[in-house]
């Protein structure tokens, strides 16, 4: 887990291993049962997760009580609600264990206090925001511009892991397809 992390820092930003010791200090390892919420909508968005092992989901529940998947996270990968944990306001969506999961969570008065004794986190926190930016418009771009079709097959070619790990109804979910008509796209696709 450790080692994991702090390779995952140094593909941004130089940091040695006793620095790494006392950044590490600032987290709290947790593990998170498959289907156990970690966040609802509705609290306080103090958190932010980094997935060590397993998948999370970030989700709400529309007015008609269907449940809408718009972010993934695997192993690597952060996830909380930016806007609502930037600005410490309540968060309209809730993140779920998809398999059982192991985070490192930190609150956002400890990522300041973070980011105070370590500068360099800066960067590497800008970085990874930038990405996950850059991720919500590519999703946006398909979703505008492809066929239903399109949509799902650029999704399992560009995010295999995902495809591969993520039970169907959830991707249909995040592509805002049915389930039915993911399966049916599969078949088609096998035949």
């Amino acid at each position: 887990m450790a080692t994991q992390f702090f390779d995952h820092i140094n593909m941004f930003v130089n940091i040695d291993e006793k620095d790494f010791q006392r950044i590490l200090t600032f987290f709290d390892l947790r593990s998170v049962n498959k289907k156990e919420i970690i966040v609802k909508a509705g609290d306080l968005c103090n958190f932010n997760h980094f997935v060590v092992d397993g998948c999370l989901q970030m989700f709400y529940i529309n007015d008609k009580g269907t449940e809408r998947t718009i972010q993934f996270a695997i192993e690597n990968w952060w996830m909380t609600d930016f806007l609502a944990y930037h600005n410490q306001s309540i968060t309209d969506f809730y993140i779920q264990a998809v398999e059982n999961t192991k985070i490192l969570s930190i609150s956002y008065d400890k990522q300041e206090e973070l980011l105070n004794e370590f500068p360099k986190l800066e960067k590497y926190f800008r970085v990874i925001y930038q990405i996950s930016y850059g991720a919500s418009l590519i999703k946006m771009k398909y979703l505008l511009d492809l066929s239903k079709e399109e949509i799902y097959f650029q999704f399992t070619e560009h995010f295999p892991k995902f495809a591969q790990r993520v039970p169907q109804y959830l991707i249909a979910s995040f592509l805002g397809l049915t389930p039915e008509y993911v399966s049916e796209i599969r078949n088609k696709k096998r035949s």
